[in-house]
């Protein structure tokens, strides 16, 4: 195994993150020929397999940051991907998201990270960008295979932007000062931004497809929670969907 930054061209298989085995089913489910890929590590399993016409790898990584980056570190350096996907489920923080919203990535950042008294940007660890960002490329592939997916499922719809990550369950007494931080944020998860922030350190292209299962501080009416199964299915659609316009 290298420990040279993987190359972002088209060679290489495409990588799927998942936190849980409940994000991952979906997704192992489409995969034709599948095969257990040994992981060097504690809690994260991998399968290799055809998604969609394509050779495909879904690590499933384990919950939170540190657990995220070092399956994902090991995914990269062991791949060499073309690209990276995180695939699962959020929770929804823009009041205006619905479950079952499929948020596209384009940015991501830090939901706790506070280094403001120095200077820095809400989200922002020092040395580190104000945002990490999406390959805009696969952005575009991302948001056209959601939306085609969307339109040919239970039409949940779709959302693209900014998506926070960290090691804390967003209830609803943390949504709100977390949407005042950030007001253009779509969702919150605990390990997409350290999958973006990894990728990003190693040269290879990333972009997040996830659905929302519940809702960070609903309003009156609203429904706030979906089952992990029907939200993986929405998420696992989208990702075999891009996977087969590769």
């Amino acid at each position: 195994m290298t420990t040279s930054s993987a190359p972002s061209g088209d060679a290489g298989p495409l990588v799927v993150l998942a936190a849980m085995p409940e994000e991952a089913a979906a997704l192992l489910a489409r995969l034709t020929g599948p095969q257990p890929v040994p992981v060097p590590l504690a809690g994260a399993t991998a399968e290799s397999g055809h998604l969609s016409g394509t050779q495909t790898v879904v690590v499933t990584t384990g919950i939170g940051i540190a657990a995220a980056t070092a399956a994902a570190t090991w995914a990269i350096l062991e791949h060499r991907p073309r690209a990276v996907v995180a695939a699962g489920s959020c929770g929804g923080l823009a009041a205006d998201v619905e479950v079952g919203t499929l948020i596209v990535g384009d940015s991501f950042t830090w939901s706790l990270a506070d280094a403001t008294a120095f200077g820095y940007a809400p989200g922002q660890v020092p040395g580190g960008p104000e945002r990490h960002r999406a390959d805009p490329s696969w952005v575009e592939r991302a948001e056209r295979a959601a939306r085609n997916a969307d339109t040919a499922g239970a039409g949940h719809g779709v959302r693209r932007g900014l998506m926070l990550s960290g090691d804390a369950f967003v209830t609803a007494s943390i949504a709100g000062p977390m949407r005042e931080r950030f007001p253009g944020a779509l969702s919150a998860d605990m390990e997409t931004t350290a999958c973006a922030r990894t990728a990003e350190a190693l040269g290879t292209p990333f972009v997040a497809l996830r659905a929302v299962s519940d809702l960070c501080g609903p309003a009156a009416g609203q429904q706030f929670h979906l089952e992990i199964d029907l939200v993986a299915e929405i998420s696992a659609r989208a990702v075999a969907e891009l996977a087969g316009g590769l």
